[in-house]
């Protein structure tokens, strides 16, 4: 995220990216507080946003908290940003990363609609996105 903040074309936004509220927020908390967009829960109007941003020539950061959350932003995501290489015979590719996480079920368990790992499905539903799991911070 460091190497990121430092270029002048991206943007981070999602919830508790401004203000403390998840574990993502943490990941970002040295980028620089003019890059951060706080978003609303309203995660397909953030994707839509998002797609938007990517096609006016900014890299946009679209966090969001959980996979969960993810899946709601789905539409936007396969239907739109995924196809949009194909659509336009590749007269536009919009550089966007997602960032995403599964539920931590330790120390505390914050119950099933947190801990999916959706990383598989998303990976059958798109074909012009790369879907990296990491699992190791290196």
């Amino acid at each position: 995220m460091d190497w990121l903040n430092q270029k002048s074309d991206t943007l981070f936004l999602g919830q508790a990216v401004e203000y403390a509220g998840t574990a993502m927020t943490n990941t970002i908390k040295d980028v620089d507080k003019n890059k951060l967009l706080e978003m609303p829960v309203n995660e397909d109007m953030q994707m839509g946003m998002t797609i938007g941003m990517a096609l006016n020539g900014t890299v946009p950061v679209s966090i969001y908290p959980r996979w969960n959350f993810l899946i709601l932003a789905a539409n936007q995501l396969v239907n739109h940003l995924d196809k949009t290489k194909i659509m336009s015979n590749g007269g536009y590719t919009p550089k966007v990363i997602i960032r995403t996480s599964i539920g931590s079920q330790r120390p505390l368990h914050p119950q099933h609609q947190h801990i999916a790992d959706f990383t598989g499905g998303f990976k059958a539903m798109c074909d012009t996105i790369d879907i990296i799991r990491l699992d190791e911070p290196h």
